[in-house]
């Protein structure tokens, strides 16, 4: 009887796509406020289409909707609403401090299945959640002190 192979996952990362309505608006929200890095850029005739940002070992990519001609591809809703990502990392709280720094309006991090979690909504209601694990009691909400 030959032994049966298993074969391996051929899958290495899972990368979330977003439409977005204004790419350099996104852009600049993700890079300035967040402080991703683009790290990959299609430019068809010099206009910036999509993106491959990325932070630590996480990534992302976005693409503006094609407002105009046969490509014309804009959603007639919010494109955002129900979509949440959540990026597990070191510390939370340093995330929710840095984007505050930036002008950003973070979540006040509070702590939920032993992480702290924090959350943004980007400009086309793309909810962004960082969470870190804590030992830290349950409904923990953090002190603005």
């Amino acid at each position: 009887m030959e032994a049966e192979t298993k074969a391996r996952p051929n899958v290495k990362q899972a990368v979330p796509f977003f439409g977005v309505t204004d790419i350099e608006k996104s852009v600049r929200y993700y890079v300035e406020g967040i402080g991703f890095e683009m790290t990959m850029s299609w430019r068809p005739e010099g206009k910036l289409r999509w993106c491959w940002l990325k932070l630590g070992d996480a990534a992302l990519m976005l693409q503006e909707f094609w407002k105009e001609g046969h490509h014309s591809n804009v959603p007639e809703t919010k494109v955002g609403v129900g979509v949440s990502i959540c990026f597990v990392c070191e510390d939370a709280l340093a995330i929710y401090r840095e984007v505050k720094a930036q002008g950003l309006n973070p979540s006040r991090p509070f702590v939920g299945n032993g992480m702290w979690v924090t959350s943004l909504l980007d400009p086309d209601g793309y909810r962004l959640e960082f969470e870190s694990p804590t030992d830290t009691p349950e409904e923990t909400v953090l002190s603005e002190d």
